[in-house]
């Protein structure tokens, strides 16, 4: 993309305060198109409207501001609906309607494969006949990933760290597109948001290195532009977790509430200086 002006994201869920792994993500997405004379996004994913909520949203703005960062504009998932509506029906002929809970999943699986439990493709199985029965029961839309991928063909991305990578969506299973109860999973909202902001280089932690390969064999079914992905390590505590709400990780507003610097802090992240008790993890 050389010439282009830089163009990222910061896309944090109202679910919760926002903790150091979040910070250095925006820091170094901010900076990123920054250098680049470009552009930098605050997206806010706030779809799930059971954990959502907008304290959530004032708190992440004033935390941005606190470690200096400006954004180029600010949007909300939830006004972007229609989108994934879209998106969805262009992908129908791949789609099928799952009625499993995560309950009757986890007791299907015998020997889950690879970091996460893949959905053993029972829905996918039942007949046109039982499926009309049951559309009236609560349903979510899996996407029959053999089909996708062997429509898609082989297909490749580009991380500022690994070069280039082989995408294998194969591994990931029959993965959700639009949940019970939301109207998109991460896999399709992130994915077409990213498309119609135009943003040309991801940043997120390393975590999300394996969403990629769904991403990019969306981004080639939908038609869509493959940016360069910036995977970075993540933040781990003294035993080597890593940060996470639902662990306690430290609140950046309870730092900020208690006095400390944001932009000091902002700037020790840009060094990859973190506080005791904190480092960064592997690549």
């Amino acid at each position: 993309m050389s010439g282009v002006r830089p163009v990222t994201r910061f896309a944090p869920s109202p679910t919760g305060r926002l903790h150091l792994g979040h910070a250095l993500s925006a820091v170094r997405a901010h900076d990123l198109a920054r250098a680049g004379g470009g552009r930098f996004l605050l997206r806010i994913e706030d779809i799930d409207g059971t954990r959502s909520r907008p304290e959530h949203v004032e708190t992440i703005l004033r935390d941005l501001e606190w470690l200096g960062l400006e954004w180029d504009d600010l949007s909300f998932q939830s006004e972007r609906l229609d989108l994934y509506a879209a998106a969805q029906a262009r992908l129908a002929d791949l789609l099928y309607p799952c009625f499993c809970t995560r309950a009757e999943i986890a007791a299907s699986l015998s020997a889950p494969h690879g970091p996460a439990p893949v959905y053993p493709g029972t829905c996918r199985h039942l007949s046109p006949e039982a499926r009309a029965a049951r559309m009236a029961t609560p349903h979510g839309w899996r996407i029959d990933m053999a089909r996708a991928a062997a429509l898609a063909g082989p297909l490749d991305w580009h991380d500022a760290g690994a070069g280039t990578v082989a995408a294998d969506p194969l591994s990931h299973g029959d993965v959700i597109l639009a949940r019970k109860d939301a109207p998109a999973s991460y896999h399709l909202a992130v994915t077409v948001d990213d498309a119609a902001q135009g943003v040309t280089d991801v940043v997120r932690g390393v975590d999300l290195f394996e969403a990629t390969h769904v991403h990019r064999l969306l981004q080639a079914l939908l038609g869509l532009p493959t940016p360069l992905y910036h995977h970075h390590p993540l933040i781990v505590g003294e035993d080597g977790q890593r940060l996470a709400k639902r662990h306690g990780a430290p609140a950046l507003a309870a730092m900020r509430e208690g006095g400390a610097d944001g932009r000091a802090l902002a700037d020790a992240l840009r060094r990859n200086m973190l506080p005791a008790g904190f480092r960064l993890g592997e690549a």
